[in-house]
């Protein structure tokens, strides 16, 4: 099969499962559209969002029940030290940045806004630096699509007055930025146990087709990613629970109230999909 799955400490030992081609691609969100569009892979790390919205509009895949990778976004919405104090309250009618509108982080930051603070995405102006993965998606009417080459660049040229950027944001973008939130750790404690789970930012999913042609090299796969996965701090997991299940609801909640996905987000029949790993 054709894997693709992320560098991290419980991927590298099942990269050494032999008869599969591990493929790299470097930043690992390249893989997604790719993945969505076309079906390149057999297996495929994906966004939390991107496999809402591919789920929305048919594409062929379904979920294997891991979390690679995840955590509360209180610290991804950021503004530029010398800039004027905002508060998350404050961004209504005002121009934020993020380099994809369906891009997971921006997800969950919309979500907080709206529970946390009343903004509702649409009292806000996205920019954007990319489309979207699923290419079948339309953006609402509230998001642009600027020039720049990156995000920072947004906040540097003054375009907008705050920015999804987290302190993993790739190439280093979000370093030396401040959050709107103040005590963004505290409010991130917070959200979890109000919601009793960790916001996904990473799953994995099959192709359809993959997954009829060669179920045990799928089962033997997903065996090396819950023993590799083990012990591991949440949200990273492998095995459908509750916390997953919540994870999804809210997400798909998110999802939907934002108008990245046009149906309510069927976690159930997501669950019915993934049951075969589940036992």
């Amino acid at each position: 099969m054709k894997i693709v799955l992320g560098d991290y400490p419980h991927t590298r030992a099942v990269k050494e499962l032999p008869g599969h081609e591990f493929i790299e691609v470097k930043p690992l969100y390249g893989a997604f559209a790719r993945m969505v569009r076309n079906l390149e892979f057999d297996v495929c790390e994906m966004a939390l969002a991107t496999y809402l919205q591919a789920r929305d509009h048919g594409v062929p895949v379904t979920l294997l029940p891991v979390v690679m990778i995840g955590g509360t976004h209180h610290r991804s919405l950021t503004r530029l030290p010398d800039a004027p104090k905002l508060t998350p309250g404050d961004l209504r009618g005002r121009r934020v940045g993020v380099r994809s509108y369906s891009q997971t982080t921006g997800l969950w930051v919309r979500g907080l806004l709206r529970e946390e603070y009343g903004v509702e995405a649409a009292d806000v102006t996205w920019v954007t630096t990319e489309e979207p993965h699923v290419a079948q998606y339309t953006e609402p009417p509230f998001v642009e699509r600027s020039d720049a080459a990156k995000v920072a660049d947004l906040l540097k040229s003054g375009d907008v007055a705050a920015a999804v950027l987290g302190p993993r944001a790739v190439g280093g973008q979000g370093e030396g930025l401040v959050p709107l939130v103040d005590d963004a750790e505290a409010a991130g404690r917070a959200w979890v146990e109000r919601h009793g789970t960790v916001p996904v930012n990473h799953v994995v999913v099959v192709r359809n087709a993959a997954l009829d042609e060669n179920p045990e090299q799928v089962d033997a796969l997903y065996a090396a990613l819950k023993e590799a996965t083990a012990g591991a701090e949440p949200p990273v997991a492998a095995g459908w629970s509750e916390p997953l299940a919540k994870a999804l609801e809210i997400g798909g909640r998110y999802a939907l109230e934002q108008d990245l996905v046009r149906t309510k987000v069927d976690v159930a029949g997501i669950e019915r999909g993934a049951a075969r790993w589940s036992r």
